[in-house]
Formats: structure tokens, sequence, C-alpha cells
């Protein structure tokens, strides 16, 4: 994505997607796709998708994560308009529940180098350090990441244990 005319670099960006209610492999995949259809968007990596047990409520489903790298020239708050009109799309209902079950989450995990403490929006995303379903999925994408107020994101991984998180084999476009 070339610089703006006003010679604006696009913004590297990583979303976390999750999900665990209906088919979460789908939902995950299609919340992918509304992300690459965004304007000012640029797919620059996703990870593999990962089965993670709840961290809320135990009595719901296992969810389905992965993290997207993009490039941007969305604003942060422009950007997490548009990821939370996308969580709409597909069925999400925001019931005030923490880590209750969804059909679709969407977190903008980071944003660039910046540090973004505002009422709607807290990049670096406020869990980012300690959730292995974020964590090795953006190693995946983005190995020598420096994340911003807490280091090296494989020092990052190298705390945090896997918790039963798994990685989902692919599946093939017919089965998709």
């Amino acid at each position: 994505m070339p610089p703006l005319p006003d010679g604006t670099r696009p913004a590297r960006v990583y979303i976390g997607l999750g999900g665990n209610l209906g088919d979460p492999v789908r939902t995950v995949l299609s919340g992918r796709q509304a992300i690459r259809d965004m304007a000012g968007v640029r797919e620059t990596g996703f990870s593999s998708l990962y089965r993670s047990t709840p961290m809320g409520p135990s009595a719901q489903p296992d969810y389905v994560n992965a993290v997207m790298a993009i490039d941007t020239v969305l604003s942060p708050l422009a950007l997490l308009d548009g990821l939370q009109a996308i969580e709409v799309r597909h069925g999400r209902v925001r019931q005030g529940e923490r880590w209750g079950p969804r059909t679709l989450d969407l977190d903008l995990l980071l944003y660039g180098d910046q540090m973004i403490r505002s009422t709607r929006l807290i990049v670096p995303h406020a869990g980012i350090a300690g959730r292995e379903f974020v964590l090795y999925p953006l190693q995946e994408v983005a190995g020598e990441l420096q994340v911003p107020g807490h280091g090296a994101l494989s020092d990052l991984v190298a705390r945090c244990p896997q918790r039963g998180l798994s990685k989902i084999p692919l599946l093939t476009e017919a089965e998709a």
C-alpha cells in the first residue's frame, strides 16, 4: 500500500479473531474476508487457526482463534468502528458479559508502535501479554515483533504456557 498524498504511510496492524458459537471456523474465515474487503486495508499475513478453552465461564464451547496482519491507512478509531460493524454483521450481540460466548470477536491488538489509551480503545490490547490464543498465532505472523510496553514477542511467548491451545488442521477450499 503506497503512502497517501500527504506522505502518511500505512500502519502495520494486528487483529485477533475469535469465536465459539455456530460454526466458528467458518465465522473466523468470513471475518477475515470482511476485513480484507474493507477500504484502506491490505492483508499481509494470517496465522493458523487455533482451538482454545474459554477464558470465562467454562460452560461454553471452545474458541477458534487466529491473528491477522494488515497494513491500513485507517485511523485506529475508524478501524475499530469497521471491526465492530463486521462483528455485528456476523451476529455479535454485546450484552456486557465479559468473556462470554460470541459468534465473532475482533480485537485490535497492535496499531503500529502506538500506545493508545482512550475510553473506546486500549492498544496494545490490555490482555496481550498473557493470552496464549493471541501470542502463539501472533508469533506466526510477526515473529520478531516488539510489543510496545511489553518487549519482545518471543519473550512473551516463552513465558506463556499453551494451556491446551492446539492448531486446527488446515481445510481444503472444498471443505471450508
